[in-house]
């Protein structure tokens, strides 16, 4: 381990870039609280971000009052076998339908770190004291998984903080 990346192990033989892509695309699971999305939109290969538009996660998220998205951008270096990363940090305003991005000049770059974690009590429907939610965000929470998945490759994790 390394401080912004993971050394690819020596003895995995390396994938395709398009295996690794596949790879990658597969920690996509309806119970985790992130995505991994084609990036070709934006210039890069994938892009790994919260759920925060998923029904499903979208009223814990807004619960939470979580006022910042982090995404990972990610590209694919076939010739380097690594998976280049690049975090930002958005802004989110929180509205009646949902949560809307809106970038400011305040947003973070490079590799970034975060936890967030609160919890609300309140009276329950039995009108008795309790916990009504808990959360705990970590960017580790995706970071970690697709760290793990491109070793598992041959390839090698790089966070860059200027540019891919």
């Amino acid at each position: 381990m390394r401080l912004f990346g993971r050394k690819k192990s020596p003895s995995v033989p390396a994938l395709s870039r398009q295996e690794v892509a596949a790879k990658l695309m597969a920690l996509n699971r309806s119970t985790a609280p992130y995505q991994i999305i084609d990036g070709s939109a934006e210039g890069v290969d994938l892009i790994a971000e919260w759920k925060i538009a998923d029904p499903q996660w979208r009223e814990i998220f807004a619960e939470a009052d979580l006022e910042s998205v982090f995404r990972i951008y990610m590209k694919l270096d076939p010739k380097k076998h690594e998976v280049r990363a690049h975090d930002r940090e958005y802004t989110v305003e929180w509205e009646a339908d949902g949560p809307s991005l809106s970038l400011t000049t305040g947003f973070l770059r490079g590799q970034i770190t975060s936890v967030e974690f609160g919890a609300a009590y309140a009276f329950t429907e039995e009108l008795k004291p309790g916990q009504v939610y808990k959360y705990r965000f970590n960017t580790n929470e995706i970071k970690k998984p697709i760290k793990e998945a491109a070793a598992a490759c041959g390839w090698k994790y790089k966070g860059v903080v200027l540019k891919l």
